[in-house]
């Protein structure tokens, strides 16, 4: 098939395209390097399969395409607060474009959601079906509210117009090519431990999150892409869960060095607790991580580690 990937230059997106062509297909990667970065893909240039054009998804885009996975928005709070109307337009804008596309040529398009959609949840864990806790008006709110609206379009499309969808709500991803300014907590410690710098934990550290190694999330992407039984929404991520405090002393163990843990005051709107229920994804999928907290820091570590020297 040929498939467009937009934010294909992202972290998620670079692995996604890497396991496209390792299955034969053609892939055409849209990214306006706003987040995403050119070393990511960089060892693709040179495959006869891929095709990198640069551009935004919020202008509009012609492509004949079998599939199109819309990956392309900031998703870490530093990139997506640094200029929050552009969030909502890039979530919002590029939804309506791959949508348009998708019902001109007739593909299956994906939309990567979030797990931002349930905001600060009142369920634990959350299911599907549950419709969050979300502040509209807070500063988080342009990609959450911009994933929310996406998520609005895809099922509009589909109903009115019989445009062919998944939807995936992703929890909490890390591994190699994260950004190392994205302030995501994973790739925060383990920069900080490189250093040699202490590891800020915000509050109490008794927040907890959910972390899914990025291999097994882009093996859930093409299982839901590639099945005829569901269009989604449906969670993706480990529902093992950890506190931060939990994960800066595992970075601590990983990566060692002289770091200590040190507190600072909790961000606006951060949620306290977030862990996926996947039993559609276990059910439907036949999927669930496999690539356990420590092993995936290893990974990561070692990744940060050739990316610092």
């Amino acid at each position: 098939m040929r498939v467009l990937v937009t934010g294909g230059a992202g972290f998620l997106g670079s692995h996604l395209c890497d396991r496209l062509l390792g299955q034969g297909h053609e892939v055409v990667c849209l990214d306006n390097f706003f987040t995403g970065r050119k070393r990511n893909i960089r060892h693709l240039l040179d495959n006869p399969d891929f095709e990198l054009v640069r551009h935004d998804v919020i202008d509009p885009f012609k492509f004949e395409v079998d599939q199109i996975y819309n990956l392309a928005c900031p998703a870490s709070p530093p990139h997506y607060q640094f200029n929050p109307i552009k969030t909502t337009k890039t979530s919002v804008m590029g939804a309506i474009n791959c949508l348009g596309l998708a019902k001109r040529v007739r593909a299956r398009v994906f939309q990567a959601s979030t797990s931002e959609v349930y905001g600060d949840p009142a369920v634990h864990p959350q299911p599907e079906s549950y419709w969050g806790n979300v502040n509209p008006i807070g500063q988080r709110s342009c990609y959450d509210e911009g994933k929310r609206c996406a998520e609005t379009l895809f099922f509009d499309y589909h109903r009115e117009n019989k445009v062919d969808i998944r939807v995936v709500r992703i929890f909490n991803t890390y591994g190699p090519r994260m950004h190392p300014n994205d302030g995501r907590v994973v790739s925060n410690f383990i920069v900080q431990a490189l250093k040699g710098e202490n590891l800020t934990v915000y509050g109490d550290g008794s927040q907890t999150r959910s972390f899914c190694y990025v291999d097994d999330l882009i093996e859930g992407f093409l299982r839901l892409m590639n099945q005829d039984e569901l269009v989604g929404p449906i969670n993706l991520g480990n529902p093992g869960e950890f506190t931060m405090l939990e994960l800066a002393e595992k970075t601590l163990a990983v990566v060692g060095g002289p770091s200590k843990i040190v507190h600072e005051a909790l961000p606006a709107d951060d949620p306290k607790q977030r862990q996926p229920d996947i039993t559609l994804a276990r059910e439907h999928l036949r999927w669930e991580p496999t690539v356990d907290l420590i092993e995936g820091l290893k990974r990561t570590a070692d990744y940060f580690r050739s990316e610092l020297d």
